[in-house]
Formats: structure tokens, C-alpha cells, sequence
């Protein structure tokens, strides 16, 4: 075993520290060939760990150039580890260079780091494939002995993830010996992860460091009435400051930025005491971001609210408390958060959760049941995603000609991409050289030219600036610059808003955003200019892709507690009697059937779906039931959806018969497939895949296209390629997708196939309780550009849903009062 050389052990010795077994591991494992993960709780000195054999190894053998690569997957992160890196450099005098390269660095110090890099480079996958594609790529990493990838259970199962591999698998190619170590303290399945993270067939070795203690984790008991639908938990908020108060500082996460904005402006009006609380999310300027991180760094401030913006690895020592509102839809990302609270490892980090809604207090007691048992949950890694590939194989002939077998090695060298066949990657490749058959007429499409020796290159130098402003797999909404003006049109960027919701407002109209109202004057120059002003009704910007689906983890733990009686004790008081009266009036969901409920409201005849499935699931089998019902005649109105169920309202009522034809797996055939074809779903699945592939892009010079230019061109194509060339790559890519990332068709299809012939129809005179929340369901984020007004009908909502409760109570003879 390896032995921590004096200065380093002074210096752990100086701190009251004493060096643990399994940073002794990370150690010996660097004297080893093969790649490691290290899993290890919150507040084990994961990140120092990591980094502690490349310093060792650097302090031993001072030398210029790149020897280490760390990678995390948010902006703030790789700043906050920098900081948190330089303090041992500086205190231990070591001769080790260290920065950072991300979007944000400015281009004059990128220059200077190519020609002059650092011992330690602190980057994101987007910056890595950047400097990939360079011409002196190779210079600068054939060096390299090490990647650090941070927080890699975040990234594994998503298409950032497949581009991360590509990236490792090309840096793997330029220096073959290079060690790549994984860092995570949340991972269900460490197994899954040393696959990816290894090389093909050769996992990571896994180096796991048990938790001591259990997080303390409590759901919000408020003496206020918990709504039976919403999602802004307002009931609470006297709660969340009252806790605010009693803390050292406190990190408030929820689940979307519009929730942020909201939760913000409702504390600031608790805020009798004036605590400094800020605001954070990724849609504001990074000046107000640095701001917020160097004030929470400096213990400046009471309290966050942010979004998953701060919930990966920032080490702020200071916060005692994270608080949840809205249900945490996942045990792996709860913990997460829960580990931003009281970086020790022998002292429990506190948190406490706060339900917007009944439904939601049930899963969040499911979140702190898990929690209890040591269970997590996480997606597991999909194939790759190939609209990536030609963004790769473009990057790859930018830095150098390329062998075109060379590069299928590359490919398949990468975890995700193991079972690319050649023929793919041939028409890959060929639309990635001139647009496949339909296209290739077309100049802009003509990116790659062979050359004498018969490799493949970039046709022009317009190709390699086309494709470098590019880069990444993150399609971003059409975003307006917010200009926050204060006196004539001087004013300050403040951060973005998405397109759609913009060209919603008039001249007058005030919204709320980076924590204060302002008034819309104008859109010039793809910037929203508005001043700040007093408004009664502020409108909330709502962001695409906010939402995030319920794990099927959790929604199995869900359905376990309503079936087990005895575990009802546990929930809150309001919840407890919630589901006495449906236990009275109706049925409690059981894990093996799907209760379907029927009752007349509105006019009409509403059906109930307890699927417990998540949003996208129910979304999809919201609309196929439909296609399906109008059929049978049935004549649907409409539908909607929450994590846990599906309402559906008709004009006539369903038989049992006709229950199960509706509730089939084949419903996934000839309805899945008109439905498709019709709808724009397709195409918006098109121009993801258009973008990421390069058939199009959103930025060029310095223009940043709108999302109506990006739509119109992709649309055309997608018309284009639907009539001429029908079986191009890029059509069968996006449906994968479509049907992958927006209809959750996987988990949709287990859940039919697991339930067929297995519905229980109860027709009942009213709405149940269970189905209030689902009936009535109003989602602020949906009313595109909601506010106040919002709450308001929630509001109007909730005296509703309380008069219905009051109804069911008398049916069953006021026992439940």
C-alpha cells in the first residue's frame, strides 16, 4: 500500500484529518492500469480523493503541460472545485497549476491555456469536445495521464452522457495509456457505472466507502390545509421561512425554474426580518450566478432558492439545512440534494420535505422510506444516442484527417455505442460527408472531402466555424437576452427568457424574473428590454423541460403504502383521512391491478386511471386512449394527466366491456402509428436530431437564430426527406428518440403488457377523493406565461375540491369530520 508522502501528510495532520482507507485505495489504485469509481457518501472528501494521486504524482515529478482532465457536468461546479483545489495547492506549496475552461472563460485565456495548459484542467464535456476538435489537439493531451469524471451518475443515462463517452473514447485515442476515474456519492447500481466508465469489456474497479450515518430527513407537518392539487406548496411558505429562521443557511431546491421564481417572490413577502436570500437557476446571467456563489462561499446569506442548478457537489460547509418543495420524484436525486446540507461525514445531514399536495406527501414518505432501507434509484445507460455521431465524426476530421475505420474503432470503443452496427454507421457517415442521396444537391452539406491519402477531411474552413459554434447535445429553446434598463436604454443582461414566452407579452405587461417585477417594453436585437416596476399581476416564464417524471422506483414505493394499511400512520393527519374516505367511498389502488374510476362531473362522464407511471407515460396513453374511444364512439373530450394517474372526460360512459379493449398492449400498434404520423411530435423529435446532428444550427458569427428560423428550416427538411428519401438515417433516428425521451413508450409498454386483464371499473355517483387532485389538476408551468392569477385558480380550485371532500363526508355519514 502506498505511503502519503510528509508534506501531504503535515498537511492532512495540520487540519485534524487523518488519511482514510479508501483515499489509501485511490492511491494504490493509481499505480494500477485500471480505471476507477469511487462511490463515497457526501462529506467523505470524494473530490479530494479523486485528485490526491494526480497531486502526489505531480508534487513528486514537477512538470509543465496536462496531466490531469476533470470534467464535471455544471458550470458552477467546476468553479467550486477549482476554489476548493487551489486551497491545498496554496497551502501545501505545491508547484501544481490549476484552472478552469468552460463557456464562461474568456477567449484570450483559452488561447493562452493551449499554448501554455495547466497541470490540472477543470472543463465540461461541451469544452472538451471543443478543444477535441482543435488542430493542436493532440499537442496539448498526448500527456495526459488522467480524467477525472465528477458526478457521473448524472450523466450516464442521457444523451450528455453518450457525448461525454465519445469524448473519453477520442481523448483514449490521442493518449492510450490515460486512467479515468468516476466520482459519485449517489449510485444504485455500481456495476452499471464501471461498465460505462471502463474501457469496452474492461470495467472500472469500484471502490465503495459506506455512509456512517443516515441522513435526518422529515416531511413538513404544517398546521395550515395541504391542497389537493398545485404545485407551489404557497400553503407552506410560513413554514419554509419559520425554518429559514431557525437555521445557520439553507438551501430551498425545487423541481422547475418558474416553481424558483415563484417560491422566491412568496418567501420575500414572509420576509419580515429582511434574511438575505437569493435567487439561483440556470436561465439567470452568469454575473448574478457568481454573485450568488461568491456571497453563499462568504456566508453572507440566509438562504438559496435554486433549482438542480446547485445540487451536484457544491461544497458550502456553512448550510445545516436543504428543504424540497414538491415531491422529489427521485430517491437518487433526493439524496443528492439532501447531501448539499453539513459536508461532515459522521454528522447527518438534515433536510426536510415539503408535499405541494397530497399525492405529493405520499411520495415523499415513499423518498424518506427508501432513504431509511439505503435504497437509491437511477435510469439505467441506453444505447447511444446517434444523432451525436455525426457531430462526432465532424469534430474528429476538424482535428486531423481521419481514417474512417479508425473512427467506427472510436465509436464502438465507447460503452454506449458497443453495438453500432456498420451499416449505421456507413449512412451516418455519408450524411455527416454530404447529406445522404436527398440532400447531397445542396452546397451546405457538403462537409467532408477525401484527400490523397484517401482519409477524410473538412471540406472549408466555414464547415470547421459552422460546426465549432455548435457543438453539444443540449437544444436550447429559442432564449432573448433580458435587458434590465434604468435610465433610456442603458441597462444590465440579467440573464434569458425562453422565445415562446416572450412573444406573449405587450408593451405594459409585467413579469417576474430574477426575483423582481418588471415591465416588457420592447424586443430589439434578440433582447427583451423591461424596467423594473410595480405590477398587480406579474407573469411567470416558464421553461421547456422543466418537469421531470416520477422514478419507477418510487412510484412502485407509493403504491406499497397505499396498499399497506399500517403504513399510513406514518403520513400527515389531512392525508391519513384523504384516504380513509377513499377507502370508504371507492377502493385504495392495489400493486396488482389498475383501479379504473367512472363518474359523472361537468356535464360529462370522467374516467380515472390510477397508472402511477409518471407524466410522459400518462401523457401518451392519454392520447391513445382517446384515438381509441372516438372508435368505439365513445366521444372523448379531453384529458389530463399527473404522475399518478390519467383523467379522461367523454360524452358517454365506458362499459367493461369496452374498458377492456381500450386498457391493451396492441393499443401501442395502429393508434400509436396514426398518432404519430399526425402529430407534431415528430417533428419536433426532428429538430432536436437536426441540430445535434448538424443538418442545422442555432448559431452562426455571431447570430443566434430563432427558434421559428430553426423550425421552419428543420420542418422543410423533415417534408423534404418524408417524400425523397424516406429511409434516411436521420427519420429513424428521431422516431427512436420521439419515442424514447417524449412518449416514455418502455415504461408505457411494461405497464400495459403487466396489466392486461387486470383493470377493476368502479362506477361511482360523484368524484372520488383520490381523483380531486387529478380532475383538478392546474400546472401554472402549462398556462403558458401564468401568474398570479395561477394561484389564484388554484385557489378557486381548492375551495372547490374541499367542497367536494365535504359532499363525500356526508355520503358516508360524517364519520370522517
Amino acid at each position: 500500500m502506498p505511503i502519503l508522502p510528509p508534506r501531504f501528510a503535515d498537511w492532512f495532520a495540520h487540519r485534524g484529518w487523518t488519511l482514510r482507507d479508501y483515499q489509501l485505495e485511490m492511491l494504490r489504485a493509481a499505480t494500477t492500469p485500471q480505471h476507477t469509481l469511487l462511490v463515497a457518501p457526501t462529506g467523505a472528501g470524494k473530490t479530494l480523493s479523486g485528485f490526491l494521486p494526480s497531486l502526489v504524482e505531480l508534487d513528486a515529478s514537477p512538470r509543465k503541460g496536462l496531466h490531469t482532465l476533470y470534467i464535471s457536468p455544471l458550470k458552477a461546479l467546476t468553479q467550486d472545485i477549482h476554489r476548493n483545489l487551489l486551497e491545498p495547492i496554496e497551502q501545501m506549496g505545491l508547484e501544481v497549476t490549476a484552472e478552469t475552461r468552460t463557456g464562461d472563460t474568456p477567449s484570450h485565456k483559452r488561447q493562452r491555456q493551449r499554448k501554455n495548459p495547466p497541470n490540472i484542467l477543470l472543463t465540461t464535456p461541451e469544452s472538451l469536445m471543443l478543444m477535441l476538435s482543435y488542430a493542436d489537439a493532440r499537442v496539448l493531451f498526448d500527456k495526459l495521464e488522467r480524467v477525472i469524471i465528477d458526478e457521473i451518475h448524472s450523466v450516464v443515462a442521457n444523451k450528455r452522457g453518450d457525448f461525454t463517452s465519445l469524448a473519453l473514447s477520442r481523448l483514449s485515442s490521442l493518449a492510450p495509456g490515460i486512467k479515468r476515474i468516476g466520482l459519485s456519492a449517489t449510485i444504485a447500481e455500481p456495476e452499471t457505472i464501471a461498465s460505462w466508465l471502463g474501457n469496452t469489456g474492461n470495467p472500472a474497479e469500484i471502490v465503495e466507502v459506506p455512509s456512517p450515518v443516515k441522513p435526518d430527513v422529515n416531511i413538513l407537518r404544517s398546521m395550515n390545509r395541504m391542497p389537493f392539487g398545485g404545485y407551489m406548496a404557497k400553503y407552506a411558505m410560513s413554514d419554509i421561512y419559520a425554518a429559514i429562521e431557525n437555521a445557520k443557511t439553507c438551501l430551498v431546491f425545487v423541481n422547475t425554474r418558474a416553481q424558483a421564481e415563484l417560491v422566491f417572490q412568496m418567501l420575500w413577502e414572509e420576509n419580515r426580518l429582511g434574511l438575505p436570500i437569493a435567487l439561483y437557476h440556470g436561465s439567470l446571467s452568469k454575473e448574478q450566478r457568481r454573485k450568488t456563489e461568491a456571497m453563499m462561499a462568504a456566508g453572507q446569506l440566509r438562504a438559496i432558492v435554486s433549482t438542480s442548478a446547485l445540487e451536484l457537489g457544491i461544497d458550502w460547509g456553512d448550510v445545516d439545512l436543504v428543504i424540497q418543495v414538491g415531491a422529489p420524484k427521485g430517491v437518487s436525486r433526493l439524496m443528492q440534494r439532501i447531501g448539499r446540507a453539513n459536508h461532515r461525514l459522521d454528522e447527518p445531514s438534515v433536510a426536510l420535505l415539503v408535499p405541494a399536495n397530497r399525492f405529493e406527501a405520499l411520495e415523499c414518505q415513499a423518498a424518506v422510506d427508501a432513504i431509511e432501507a439505503g435504497q437509491l434509484d437511477g435510469d439505467a445507460p441506453q444505447p447511444g444516442a446517434m444523432d451525436i455521431l455525426p457531430q462526432f465524426i465532424l469534430n474528429c476530421a476538424c482535428h486531423e484527417p481521419i481514417d474512417v475505420e479508425e473512427i467506427y474503432q472510436q465509436i464502438t470503443d465507447a460503452a454506449p455505442y458497443q453495438a453500432v452496427s456498420r451499416e449505421d454507421y456507413q449512412k451516418l457517415l455519408a450524411f455527416t460527408r454530404d447529406g445522404g442521396s436527398a440532400l447531397q444537391g445542396y452546397e451546405r452539406y457538403q462537409r467532408l472531402l477525401q484527400n490523397e491519402e484517401g482519409k477524410l477531411v473538412a471540406a472549408n474552413k466555414r464547415v470547421i466555424q459552422r460546426h465549432r459554434q455548435n457543438i453539444g447535445t443540449i437544444v436550447e429553446a429559442g432564449r432573448l437576452k433580458v435587458k434590465r434598463l434604468r435610465r433610456g436604454n442603458q441597462g444590465t443582461i440579467i440573464g434569458e427568457v425562453e422565445e415562446y414566452f416572450a412573444q406573449q407579452l405587450t408593451p405594459g405587461d409585467t413579469f417576474i424574473f430574477a426575483g423582481e417585477v418588471l415591465q416588457y417594453e420592447a424586443i430589439r436585437d434578440m433582447q427583451l428590454h423591461a424596467r423594473p416596476a410595480k405590477g398587480k399581476d406579474p407573469k411567470i416564464p416558464s421553461y421547456v423541460g422543466g418537469q421531470m417524471p416520477m422514478s419507477t422506483f418510487l412510484a412502485d414505493n407509493v403504491k406499497r403504502i397505499l396498499h399497506d394499511k399500517n403504513e399510513w400512520k406514518k403520513l400527515p393527519e389531512q392525508v391519513l383521512e384523504w384516504l380513509q374516505l377513499q377507502e370508504g367511498f371507492s377502493q385504495i389502488p392495489t400493486p396488482d391491478r389498475v383501479l379504473v374510476e367512472q363518474f359523472p362531473f361537468r356535464k360529462t362522464f370522467y374516467t380515472l386511471f390510477y397508472t402511477f407511471e409518471g407524466r410522459m407515460a400518462n401523457q401518451t396513453l392519454g392520447m391513445l386512449l382517446t384515438r381509441r374511444m372516438e372508435k368505439l364512439k365513445l366521444k372523448p373530450l379531453s384529458f389530463s394527466v399527473t404522475d399518478y394517474g390519467l383523467s379522461i372526460s367523454a360524452l358517454k360512459e365506458i362499459s367493461s366491456a369496452q374498458l377492456a379493449a381500450l386498457f391493451q398492449p396492441d393499443i401501442l400498434g395502429d393508434e400509436l402509428e396514426d398518432w404519430m404520423l399526425q402529430a407534431p411530435m415528430l417533428k419536433r423529435s426532428f429538430r432536436q436530431v437536426a441540430v445535434v446532428s448538424g443538418l442545422t444550427e442555432q448559431r452562426y458569427h455571431s447570430s443566434q437564430k430563432t427558434m421559428k428560423q430553426v423550425t421552419f428550416s428543420t420542418d422543410l427538411i423533415y417534408d423534404t426527406l418524408r417524400e425523397y428519401d424516406p429511409d434516411h438515417i436521420l427519420l429513424s433516428v428521431a422516431r427512436a428518440d420521439a419515442e424514447r425521451e417524449l412518449l416514455d413508450l418502455r415504461r408505457l409498454a411494461d405497464m400495459l403488457i403487466r396489466y392486461v386483464g387486470k383493470t377493476t371499473l368502479i362506477n361511482l355517483p360523484k368524484v372520488s377523493p383520490m381523483a380531486i387532485p387529478i380532475v383538478l389538476d392546474v400546472r401554472s408551468e402549462q398556462i403558458k406565461g401564468a401568474g398570479a392569477h395561477a394561484l389564484l385558480e388554484q385557489a378557486d380550485l381548492y375551495a372547490e375540491a374541499e367542497a367536494m371532500m365535504d359532499e363525500i363526508r356526508e355520503l358516508l355519514g360524517g364519520s370522517h369530520s
